[in-house]
């Protein structure tokens, strides 16, 4: 079974605190020990929002800006491919071929950005599609996706399971509105729609759920089910090997 696990930046290492790095790479082993080929996509989070802001203050501009970012999420992903060992590739790979040579020679590929306009979101997903995989896994700082922020609205209504086309109306509703947050950007909803690749969105601040929904099909996120696909979740390793 082929997966990729889309890590937050703030939810692998909000403070640069060792022992959640080496929580997150103790699921990841613990995916590969049960014959999951893994391609894991890091984000940059509060450090990146903060030398971003820092350099936006400076004068640079955008380019420089996403290339700060993209700077470091290859940082937070140096960091897991530490508490990984040998089971890692050495460095984080900086094209999706790259990524793929690596997880098809037994390693556990774990990137960074890719390039300037495009977010980590959007990374995890074309890399699941670049290596046809059988699951995407976004593990985010919230339980799911939302009608509304949740942050911001009491009352938002969280869905347990969309098509990949509700999913790109919702998600584009979401940026609409000004300083709403949503799960994944709008970019990585059109790539799921895209290449059909079954994708659930969960809370990961307890890694342990990650390796739930992966092993057993087991969460309280949100299942994004591909057109045509039955609704019972078969993705996960037991039915695979």
């Amino acid at each position: 079974m082929k997966v990729v696990v889309s890590i937050g930046g703030s939810v692998l290492a909000p403070d640069l605190q060792s022992q959640r790095v080496r929580e997150h790479a103790a699921v990841i082993e613990s995916l590969a020990s049960e014959g999951c080929t893994i391609g894991a996509v890091v984000g940059g989070g509060g450090v990146a929002r903060d030398y971003i802001g820092t350099a936006r203050n400076l004068g640079a501009n955008e380019i420089e800006l996403d290339d700060i970012g993209i700077d470091v999420t290859r940082l937070n992903a140096r960091l897991l491919i530490a508490a990984l060992g040998e089971q890692a590739a050495p460095s984080p790979p900086e094209t999706y071929e790259e990524a793929g040579t690596a997880m098809h020679r037994g390693d556990i590929a774990v990137m960074g950005g890719v390039m300037p306009g495009q977010t980590t979101d959007a990374v995890s997903a074309a890399l699941a599609e670049y290596v046809n995989a059988d699951l995407l896994v976004y593990a985010t700082s919230v339980p799911g996706v939302f009608s509304d922020d949740p942050n911001e609205v009491d009352d938002a209504t969280k869905y347990t399971e969309l098509t990949a086309g509700e999913l790109v109306d919702v998600i584009a509703d979401l940026e609409m509105v000004a300083g709403s947050s949503a799960p994944v950007d709008l970019l990585a909803a059109k790539l799921i729609e895209r290449s059909g690749v079954r994708t659930i969105v969960l809370d990961g601040t307890e890694p342990q759920r990650i390796a739930d929904a992966v092993l057993r099909g087991e969460h309280d996120g949100t299942d994004v089910v591909p057109a045509g696909a039955d609704d019972e979740m078969t993705y996960w390793v037991d039915d695979e090997l």
